[in-house]
């Protein structure tokens, strides 16, 4: 649990930030939203500019910017109906500005699209931008307050971060470009002209058009160039405005943090940056802030420090802001030695008093101790000049006195010129485990329960990065950090758990116990290893940690599974509650448990009795005797090198002596250090992105620079292999080029194709034009080349496996581009293909380029099976495959294609080969043993093989002036005895050309053989599975494929054995983290400084989940969640969107399909009786039903963020089993939710009461929409389950995720009147709300029915309690006919019972009952038939245990209270 106090403050923020719909109709702002703007609503007022006001100054300002009024105001539209759709600029007043900024604001907080409004009417935005410049310059003029000013500044920065739309980045741009440096002083601006020469060119023509321009038109460009300038001035004079003690302002603290923001922000993106930074710097704004009066102040200043850090970090960062080159070490300490001889050159010349600090070595001078010595005895007026004389502030007159005070010059001075710690030497010295000071920063880790309000010393990861090292920095920190948040909940549960007490004589008394815990019986560090050189942290520190393992058997072999490389935490606890206190979940967690230190650690191994580490290996491990166990593991050498710094300067004590808790974690979540350690070699590498991705992937230049048709390796000619289904597939796929085949015989047109397109020349062109069109008739000419598949040998298994699915033109789009050289984006909406499409390009690269590698990444294992399975369908050696990670075991076949498995394959193949070589030798009739080793069949192919085939070659071959008849063929043929075993007859006998095809395929069968005995023989050389299984992942396999997270944990692994690869194809790319995807671009060490990958190729869809980052601060504020494929498609890479769909019926896919460019459906998804057939039992293939709250409950937060609403959970429930009633399998029904609460809750019922009944069983799933991703079902049952707020369903990916997971029939059960006023998820909504909302069933038809649908009267199931009360009638009578017909079937054979006797005694009728019982017998199934025969002689023990197992449904309460006596048995 989190540190409760936070959790109580912030709980109670989102209590309020959610009203329900009860308050929502309460509320003035509706009733207003009803009159005026609703979209609902038909006939609505007229706008009236009062209402604007009223609800400012009542609703917004009155409740202080409560979020949960501006939630309301932002979700009734009122941006979108009445804000903006009735602005003028003349009807702009403060109210209206402000309220337009405010649900801007919202939005951004809400993470919902927030610009469309203004995209849909753009004209008046460059003036209503206008107005919140002028607003943010002189607010206390227009009656602003400081409030109102922060919300102004946090909208331009909004606008600063959403560069990729045009609108703003039009009006924005004006802000930083060029122009702006007027506002320098005029000795700065030289200095900084001659810096590029360019430059002064630029100023002249930009002072030049400056001058020509009018009164207005200058005034207007003056007030945009010198803007954040002025609103710098303003800042500082805010930040002053701050006492150094007493109380103070709160507001203008959050002003001040927010500006900081706003100013990290500007800085940390190139476009902004370049002309911003020299004016932010001539401002002198860090150093401003560095000796403001807030920096001191430790409560109120702790968060506006960190954020001056970040300021200060991109102020001074390892980039040339005009190139935007990144900047190398040496040319930094060229820079910065620079600085320094120019302050001594002016020393020297213009001020003897510093003849010393002139003349001494740069080393000497140019920390801040040493210059804050040499400069500080100076005064003001002095190190005002020497400041002018470095352009740093402006000449000062002879006769006056300085206005800047001492502490100011001098600190100019320094931080100016003092040496810099190199970026990666900080980063290289930084512990990579977090401590406790760290861990329980609010500002750093933020709680689960941030609302979004606040600002956070975060890294952002918006669109564009500065520098490679910038990207991988933040990623990093990110990283980083969202593992500690996760370390923390893992700490905290465990503390609590083992409940730590002060015993009486003051030391530690543990009342409790953890699994994942256990106390320390002793520590002790055993070796500190010297620094390596340069370095001056210990090279290597271990220690051994005892702890008593009397505990259970499983948990103790949990324990001594410890692996080598697992992390484990060790904790000291001193607690101040007296044994048998209470803890309380909501206090801090920190104070109460005593915690003082953390420190992570990573183990090595257990040591056994002697003492001695034990390895893993294949051999068993040693039996330890007694219940002590040591662990020896490593410690962070550099966390070491700071604790024993600090302990001896400070005279602190000493961590290492007083752990008295360690920790373990769950693995799969415990590889956070592995993935560190690879980003931070990363950036210590060269690290070598190729040239055509290195600017897309930090955001800049022309977005399409790595699309295959701008490339200049261009491929003109592609075999398509087996892509096409015949001739006529291949010209419906390319319906706007001519096609041209090289072969007239229509019979001869068949696949596989080999085609030639057009290459776009990028260079000469001017030459073409003159041409006039005919380029452009000959650019669409393809030139079609059926050939032939060499024969491969007589046996059926010779044959190739061949594709069999019919692609679309856009799915052939896809493959053309995934062959080609390049950056290949596909988007795949649910059901378009999209792994069918990444097998083919898999296949095509394996045949078109044998001899490059190709890289398979995905995000779960569950996506990489369903890969290879469809891989191994195909035409593809499987020697050539290999899979790695942990996920292997999952493959649904016989074959492991893990690296022990392939080299166990390739063991066993040889041994068949080798056997081969034997019959082979033996039809021959040579003697000797051939068959021994591959290198022994390696001679015997070559001298006996090979020169029978030359021989029969020179006999057989046509020759000029010689006739070779067809018989010769085979009778000739030498191998006839060895292909004995083929189907026979070898040879045909009827044309020479068939006779002597089918003779080399024979041939090519054979010299298969040896060549696999060739690429094996490293096998026999190479004795130990280690050896053979890298020799495999380096030279054999030529498809390898790995998780991402697999590839993050293993990339140092891979990069020494010398692994190579050349393409990559990327799997649900829009589902793993930026830093994951970026990774396996550089699993390889580049060659000559180039990297050799040629292809990328990335398949996913933004439109469904993104990663998933458990802590709301980072997926929000940081914006962590957005994957490198969501961010490339944002950047305006080209995709190709594939737009078939063959999953769903039509009217299913409408639901979802207006998320995507044109999402249309695939032909069977019309023709196919399956869609065309109506779901039997139900009057629509979908519905939305409403669920209005159940004994005066809706949703319901037993814990906060775990919601439950009981009425849907027995609702969903009730159909699933009106389902299996009617005879619906159970694993074609899946049951999703949107939250983690409901899962659980409906799981309850299930088992409450369903799980042992075999009527009904378990559905084939019941979990959140989040888990069931790429993932389907034909029947889907949806609870939405809110009822107060919509909550993160208006994340419109989730819908997509949710509408698309059905086949053939979705039923969603939810608070309509909640959902249908979502502005973002109308699409869907209309389409569901346009049916009935109440559930429209026909209990009288059956699933395995196939009668045309009778004209029966639809059944409408009011409510849940009506629902559950139908269910239990049709069970009851299920019962019984199921009675009758065993009575039945005791008295005579079941061959002469007439259906209709049976079905005499039920009220439903004949066909009715017959249906029923062909039902009951198809769906039973085994267990119930056990049962059943267990029971025949008691009937009435049978009547009682189905009603023993059919429970008591919700649905007797006051409601239905006259329905009892039917229920009666």
């Amino acid at each position: 649990m989190t540190s409760d106090r936070n959790m109580e403050k912030d709980s109670r923020v989102m209590k309020t930030s959610a009203p329900s719909v009860s308050q929502i109709n309460a509320e003035y702002v509706t009733q207003l939203a009803n009159k005026y703007w609703a979209p609902q609503v038909k006939k609505k007022l007229p706008f009236d500019a009062q209402i604007i006001e009223d609800v400012y100054q009542n609703e917004i300002l009155k409740s202080k910017f409560a979020i949960r009024k501006i939630m309301l105001l932002e979700f009734s539209q009122y941006l979108e109906n009445y804000l903006w759709v009735n602005y003028t600029p003349e009807s702009s007043t403060n109210s209206y500005l402000m309220s337009i900024c405010c649900i801007i604001n919202e939005k951004f907080r809400e993470n919902v699209p927030a610009w469309e409004v203004f995209k849909k009417a753009p004209e008046h935005f460059p003036q209503f931008f206008k107005c919140v410049m002028e607003a943010c310059l002189s607010g206390e003029q227009f009656g602003l307050s400081l409030r109102e000013q922060t919300i102004l500044l946090l909208f331009l920065d909004h606008c600063f971060n959403s560069l990729e739309v045009d609108l703003i980045r039009e009006q924005v741009q004006r802000l930083v470009s060029l122009p702006m440096w007027m506002c320098l002083i005029p000795t700065r601006l030289q200095q900084e002209l001659k810096k590029v020469p360019k430059l002064q060119k630029f100023w002249n023509l930009i002072k030049k058009n400056y001058e020509k321009m009018d009164a207005k038109e200058r005034e207007q460009a003056k007030k945009e160039r010198t803007f954040l300038a002025e609103l710098i001035k303003k800042f500082l004079l805010v930040l002053r405005s701050i006492p150094a003690l007493g109380s103070v302002s709160l507001e203008k603290v959050h002003y001040c943090e927010r500006f900081i923001e706003f100013m990290i922000d500007l800085e940390a993106l190139l476009p902004t940056r370049r002309w911003f930074n020299t004016v932010q710097n001539d401002a002198h704004l860090v150093v401003n802030c560095q000796l403001s009066h807030l920096v001191q102040r430790e409560e109120e200043g702790h968060l506006f420090c960190q954020l001056l850090d970040m300021l200060k970090f991109y102020t001074g960062f390892e980039i040339n802001d005009q190139t935007g080159n990144a900047l190398t070490e040496k040319e930094m300490t060229t820079l910065h030695y620079d600085r320094i001889t120019s302050l001594q050159r002016a020393a020297f010349a213009h001020f003897p008093e510093l003849n010393d600090f002139a003349l001494s070595n740069v080393a000497a001078v140019d920390t801040r101790e040493s210059l804050t010595k040499q400069f500080g005895h100076l005064s003001s007026n002095t190190l005002h000049r020497v400041s002018a004389y470095l352009c740093l502030l402006p000449e000062l007159p002879d006769n006056e006195e300085t206005t800047y005070d001492k502490e100011f010059l001098l600190e100019l001075l320094v931080s100016h010129h003092k040496r810099r710690i190199s970026q990666i030497e900080q980063l290289n010295q930084m512990p990579l485990y977090p401590t406790e000071k760290i861990i329980w920063d609010e500002n750093i880790v933020p709680t689960e329960y941030y609302s979004g309000e606040g600002c956070l010393a975060l890294p952002k990861l918006n669109l564009q990065f500065l520098t490679l090292h910038d990207y991988l920095l933040r990623n990093f920190n990110l990283f980083r950090l969202e593992s500690t948040y996760e370390i923390r909940q893992d700490i905290e549960d465990i503390v609590l758990r083992m409940k730590p007490w002060q015993s009486e004589y003051g030391g530690v008394v543990f009342g409790g116990w953890a699994r994942m815990a256990q106390t320390i019986s002793s520590f002790s560090i055993v070796e500190v290893a010297k620094p390596n050189i340069g370095e001056n942290w210990p090279a290597r520190v271990r220690a051994d940690v005892t702890i008593n393992l009397n505990v259970r058997d499983q948990i103790k072999n949990e324990w001594e599974g410890l692996r080598k490389h697992d992390v484990c935490f060790l904790i000291t606890v001193r607690p101040n509650l007296l044994y048998g206190t209470r803890f309380d979940r909501r206090q801090p967690f920190v104070d109460q448990a005593g915690l003082v230190y953390v420190r992570g650690c990573e183990v090595q191994g257990m040591l056994d009795d002697k003492g001695r580490v034990i390895e893993e290996g294949p051999e068993p491990k040693p039996k330890l005797k007694g219940d002590a166990r040591t662990f020896r593991v490593w410690l962070d050498p550099n966390q070491y090198q700071q604790d024993m710094t600090n302990s001896i300067q400070n005279r602190e004590e000493d961590p290492y002596e007083v752990f008295n808790i360690i920790m373990r974690r769950k693995p799969k979540e415990n590889n956070f250090k592995a993935v560190l350690e690879t980003i931070r070699n990363l950036m210590n590498t060269e690290c070598v992105v190729p040239d055509w991705l290195h600017d897309i992937i930090l955001g800049y230049g022309d977005p399409g620079s790595a699309h295959y048709s701008k490339m200049p390796n261009q491929i003109s000619s592609l075999d398509f292999n087996d892509t096409f289904l015949s001739i006529e597939h291949l010209k419906s796929c390319f319906p706007a080029h001519t096609v041209k085949v090289t072969e007239e015989d229509p019979a001869r047109q068949v696949p596989p194709f080999r085609i030639q397109f057009p290459v776009q020349a990028t260079k000469g062109k001017k030459r073409k034009t003159d041409e006039g069109d005919m380029p452009d008739e000959e650019d669409l000419t393809l030139v079609v080349e059926p050939h032939m598949i060499p024969n491969r040998g007589p046996y059926p298994y010779n044959q190739p496996k061949r594709n069999t699915i019919q692609f679309t033109p856009t799915q052939i789009e896809a493959i053309r581009a995934g062959m080609q050289p390049g950056l290949t984006m596909v988007v795949g909406p649910p059901g378009t293909g999209k792994t069918d499409v990444a097998v083919q390009i898999i296949s095509n690269l394996y045949h078109n380029f044998p001899e490059q590698r190709t890289l398979i990444v995905t995000h779960s294992n569950q996506a990489l099976n369903q890969l290879f399975e469809k891989i191994m369908a195909l035409d593809i050696d499987e020697r050539h495959l290999l899979r790695m990670g942990h996920g292997e075991e999952e493959l649904e076949t016989e074959k492991d294609f893990s690296r022990y498995g392939r080299v166990n394959y390739v063991l066993s193949r040889r041994l068949e080969l080798l056997q081969e070589v034997a019959r082979l030798q033996e039809s021959l009739g040579v003697p000797g043993d051939v068959s021994y080793t591959c290198e022994t069949a390696g001679h015997f192919y070559l001298y006996q093989v090979m020169s029978r085939w030359e021989e029969y070659m020179s006999k057989v071959k046509v020759k000029p002036g010689r006739e070779v008849r067809t018989e010769d063929v085979a009778a000739h043929f030498p191998f006839h005895k060895y292909f004995a075993n083929a189907p026979q007859p070898v040879f045909k006998g009827q044309t020479y050309q068939e006779d002597m095809d089918i003779a080399e395929g024979c041939y090519r069968h054979i010299r298969k053989i040896f060549t696999q005995l060739e690429e094996f023989r490293a096998f026999e050389l190479l004795r130990s599975g280690l050896d053979r299984s890298k020799y495999l992942l380096v030279k054999e396999a030529k498809i390898i494929a790995m998780t991402c997270t697999h590839a993050a944990l293993k990339r140092h692994d891979l990069v020494d054995l010398g692994f190579k690869y050349d393409n990559i194809l990327m799997e649900e790319a829009a589902q793993i983290l930026e830093i994951e995807t970026f990774i396996p671009l550089l699993l390889q060490n580049p060659e000559d400084g180039y990297s050799r990958l040629k292809r990328w190729i990335m398949i996913g869809d933004h439109h469904q989940l993104p990663p998933v980052i458990k802590n709301m601060a980072f997926q929000k504020y940081s914006n962590m969640e957005q994957s490198l494929f969501t961010r490339f498609v944002r950047l305006g890479v080209p995709t190709v969107d594939l737009d078939a769909q063959g999953r769903a019926r039509a009217s299913l896919c409408n639901l979802y399909n207006w998320r995507y460019k044109q999402l249309g459906n695939l032909p069977h998804v019309q023709l196919l009786p399956e869609f065309q057939a109506p779901n039997p039992g139900f009057t629509y293939d979908f519905q939305l039903v409403n669920v209005e709250d159940f004994n005066g409950v809706g949703e319901s937060e037993p814990n906060p963020y775990f919601y439950q609403n009981l009425a849907e959970a027995e609702y969903s429930v009730a159909l699933y089993m009106y389902m299996r009633l009617l005879g619906y399998p159970g694993e074609r029904i899946s049951i999703l939710t949107t939250y983690n609460g409901q899962k659980h809750l409906i799981r309850d019922v299930i088992n409450q009461r369903c799980a042992n009944n075999p009527f009904f069983g378990q559905p084939n799933k019941v979990t959140t929409v989040d888990r069931f991703q790429g993932q389907q079902n034909d029947y889907i049952i949806l609870s939405l389950v809110r009822t107060k707020a919509v909550g993160h369903l208006r994340d419109v990916r989730r819908l997509v995720v949710a509408m698309s997971r059905a086949r053939l029939g979705l039923y969603i059960f939810a608070r309509v009147s909640l959902f249908q006023n979502c502005y973002e998820l109308t699409p869907a909504f209309s389409q569901l709300t346009a049916r009935p909302l109440q559930l429209h069933i026909r209990p009288h038809e059956y699933y395995t029915s196939t009668e045309q649908r009778s004209t029966q009267p639809d059944k409408v199931a009011k409510d849940m309690p009506e629902m559950a009360n139908l269910v239990y009638n049709m069970y009851m009578h299920m019962i019984q006919s199921t009675q009758q017909c065993r009575q039945q079937d005791l008295l005579d054979p079941p061959r002469q019972v007439p259906e209709t006797k049976v079905a005499m005694e039920v009220d439903d009728g004949p066909e009715t009952q017959s249906e029923s019982e062909q039902q009951r017998d198809a769906e039973v199934g085994e267990d119930q038939a056990q049962t059943e025969r267990k029971h025949e002689p008691s009937e009435e023990d049978e009547e009682k245990e189905g009603h023993a197992k059919m429970p008591e449904h919700p649905g007797r309460d006051s409601d239905s209270g006259e329905s009892d006596k039917d229920e009666e048995p």
